[in-house]
């Protein structure tokens, strides 16, 4: 069955960041409706040609959303779950499908069971529930008991997923955020941290609940069809492609991403029938633009991540070119407040919005580009040129990130008449069978040119 994923363009938020919510809860004061600012987004979401929104962690936790203390409540930093019900009913209104975080691996010290643990010790019904605790030490934070920490990060407790009470928590509460919020899917926070068959429970859980759900993983590494497939989830994190949209730029040398595309959606690719999550930033990377050494690099490495194969996502505030860089102990450079009209009037590149916004009606109108193959067509240093191809349509991506206009001669082994550029409207190329005359693309930009 074909995914609505693969018809979506997303936009990722970090709202606990976005909103301006506290550093830490204080898990006493009544709830302060920061959602309230997303309301406000959508209609730019909407002009973007955004159609899913993939929503940072919002359930209570102490710091970062990531350290969960209550899987049935939204941070009172952020609301309460009338208003998160409120902003997914906005979001569906308007076409727009919610993805949520699922954190499952790990939860914050605060949370409810761990904390009958520090009240009860040996005596809490809950201590079979956290991976490795024993009562024979002390932890790095003195309690008079041991436990596994995610990443050796005390402050991260990590779950017993194979514990049946355990897993109907979880599922409990998943089923309770599709009924109460409505929610279309998951993003799966440290998915190759969870274990295989509790991912493979998750997965008949969730489809039971809407065949439709969708389940993408945060992977940073190894084989993506360990986890992603038909008995777990349905797409992880492209961060093979991550790595080579911005350092192919730096380096110039689109031969590094020229040849990810080609191992993973070209004709003998190992992940062609797998449409991957791709992104140029998120919550955990540096901004892209902070990654770039030429700031008009910014136009060629958007084309190419929304013609590409897979899925694009945009995280908030990169559409501007803002910039942020992360430290080994500080994240909230890359997750800041942001107010919609201020950050409109001071985007360092006020013209990019627009640019995703006319790549995105290109690609919501073209099926190739959505779910066509992939094969290589030219590729140098600063030059690279692909085609994306369904039974009835062709499309031909021309990219140049050099500062000057440059050549690309191709031979196109279809029958055709001309090419119609779809990215500059009104520029026409005419083809002698299977010959196309050399056609020139500017500096920084490209051509999306389609077959007729």
């Amino acid at each position: 069955m074909q995914l609505w994923s693969q018809d979506s363009i997303f936009y990722h938020i970090y709202p606990l960041g976005l909103c301006g919510a506290l550093h830490r809860n204080d898990f006493t004061s009544a709830p302060q409706p920061r959602l309230q600012q997303l309301f406000d987004w959508l209609p730019h979401l909407e002009v973007l040609g955004i159609n899913a929104l993939y929503l940072g962690p919002v359930f209570e936790s102490t710091f970062h959303g990531y350290d969960t203390a209550d899987y049935y409540r939204v941070d009172r930093r952020l609301g309460d779950n009338t208003l998160l019900a409120e902003f997914s009913a906005a979001c569906h209104t308007r076409g727009i499908r919610l993805v949520l975080d699922g954190v499952f691996n790990h939860v914050g010290r605060e949370f409810w069971a761990f904390q009958d643990i520090q009240q009860h010790g040996e005596n809490s019904d809950y201590g079979d529930w956290f991976r490795g605790l024993t009562f024979d030490g002390r932890s790095p934070f003195d309690d008079p008991f041991t436990y596994e920490g995610w990443n050796g990060h005390y402050d991260l407790v990590k779950l017993n997923l194979h514990q049946p009470e355990v897993r109907a928590h979880l599922f409990d509460a998943i089923s309770m955020w599709v009924r109460e919020f409505g929610i279309d899917g998951l993003r799966l926070d440290a998915a190759d941290c969870l274990d295989i068959d509790f991912l493979k429970a998750l997965r008949v859980h969730c489809k039971n609940l809407r065949e439709d759900f969708w389940l993408l993983g945060e992977v940073i590494h190894g084989d993506y069809r360990q986890w992603a497939n038909d008995e777990m989830l349905d797409s992880v994190t492209n961060y093979e492609c991550y790595k080579g949209l911005y350092s192919s730029h730096v380096d110039s040398n689109y031969f590094e991403i020229a040849y990810s595309l080609k191992r993973q959606f070209g004709p003998q690719g190992i992940y062609r029938d797998l449409p991957l999550y791709n992104f140029a930033d998120n919550h955990d990377v540096n901004r892209v633009a902070s990654s770039l050494t030429e700031p008009a690099h910014l136009n060629p490495l958007y084309i190419l991540l929304m013609t590409m194969p897979g899925i694009p996502s945009i995280y908030y505030g990169s559409e501007w070119g803002l910039a942020g860089l992360r430290t080994e102990s500080d994240d909230s450079l890359l997750r800041p407040q942001l107010d919609l009209a201020a950050v409109r009037q001071s985007a360092p590149h006020p013209d990019l919005a627009a640019t995703l916004s006319r790549l995105a009606r290109i690609r919501r109108n073209s099926p190739a580009l959505k779910y066509g193959n992939y094969q290589e067509l030219w590729v140098a240093q600063q030059q690279l040129a692909f085609a994306r191809q369904t039974a009835d349509e062709n499309i031909l991506v021309l990219l140049n990130a050099s500062d000057q206009p440059a050549n690309l001669d191709l031979t196109w082994p279809v029958q055709a008449a001309r090419l119609s550029d779809l990215l500059n409207q009104g520029k026409t190329f005419p083809v002698s069978g299977a010959l196309i005359d050399p056609i020139t693309v500017p500096a920084h930009w490209a051509r999306i040119l389609k077959v007729s």
